[in-house]
């Protein structure tokens, strides 16, 4: 995998990881000005990231069912550490 973003995108969702993060915190961690590594935007973008917001608590990510597929197909070792995939 030579693509710089795409490798990124795995690892963000494994840095999210089988829980809900909030939202705050995943976009200070993974947000970019950077044109060339839209790590967030991609991800979102193919589906990879669900959020949730559910009334008097902050907004969360997750990884989705699609996001999940992709990142134990490309990082199968990543099974071994989400539970959500067994």
């Amino acid at each position: 995998m030579n693509d710089p973003v795409a490798s990124l995108v795995l690892d963000l969702l494994e840095w999210i990881g089988d829980a809900p993060r909030p939202y705050r915190e995943v976009i200070e961690a993974w947000r970019t000005s950077c044109p060339r590594l839209p790590v967030w935007e991609t991800a979102h973008e193919d589906g990879f990231l669900e959020h949730s917001h559910a009334p008097g608590d902050e907004e969360r990510v997750a990884v989705s069912a699609k996001g999940r597929m992709h990142l134990l197909s490309a990082r199968p070792r990543a099974a071994a550490r989400t539970p959500a995939a067994a």
